[in-house]
């Protein structure tokens, strides 16, 4: 049975992996497709959700499986209950994704407000946040997923310099509001981002050293 079972995780490894990489790219089609102005790149995005979301539904299966066969202990069990954490908050990465491609198709309709600069910028932290969060659940490295939760300030600060830079714009122009919303928007889709590269990141460390920290001022 152990020989199955180091199999069988090593394959619930292999699936959230695939699933982080087709979440990366999702994100990456939403802005490229932004950037660009180019729907084809943004019909990319909704092909890619359906199989984010077949995804998903294959790594709780499995899960459940593992979980029902094998009654993990320890570290095992934490590493289990952790991936079914995370498919979570790929999967609503994939979202955020989708959302940005749809408030893209009105931005690329009408023309443009400005020069996208701290919005590729916002998604890059993000993506990086993402992209560092599942190594560090790959190689159980808690000092890596420390790193991604303290990069969540950088979102927040970019958020908000976004904000009030388009709020200049629709104070000076009505025809400016609905344009500047879409893209405020966008900013907020890339916090949510952040967010659920955080969410994963405190799972790893709960993972690698059973410490929970997603409360640290809670008093028990």
């Amino acid at each position: 049975m152990d020989r199955h079972f180091d199999e069988e995780l090593i394959r619930l490894k292999e699936m959230v992996s695939t699933m982080a990489s087709s979440v990366q790219e999702t994100i990456s089609l939403s802005i490229k497709g932004l950037k660009e102005r180019n729907l084809d790149i943004l019909k990319k995005v909704y092909d890619n959700e359906n199989k984010i979301n077949r995804l998903q539904m294959e790594i709780d299966e499995m899960v459940l499986m593992i979980l029902a066969l094998r009654q993990p202990v320890a570290t095992d069990l934490r590493f289990i209950t952790s991936c079914m954490k995370i498919n979570n908050d790929l999967e609503r990465i994939g979202d955020e994704a989708v959302n940005i491609a749809e408030r893209a198709e009105f931005l690329i309709a009408n023309p443009p407000l400005k020069p996208l600069i701290d919005i590729p910028r916002m998604a890059e932290i993000s993506q990086g946040m993402v992209k560092d969060a599942i190594s560090s659940l790959l190689n159980k490295d808690g000092q890596l997923a420390q790193g991604v939760r303290e990069r969540d300030d950088e979102v927040d600060d970019l958020r908000d310099q976004i904000f009030r830079e388009l709020l200049t714009y629709m104070m000076e122009d009505q025809k400016n509001v609905k344009r500047a919303m879409e893209l405020i928007s966008i900013a907020r889709y890339l916090e949510r981002v952040g967010d659920h590269a955080t969410n994963i990141a405190e799972n790893v460390i709960y993972m690698v050293s059973g410490k929970d920290v997603r409360h640290p001022t809670m008093k028990l």
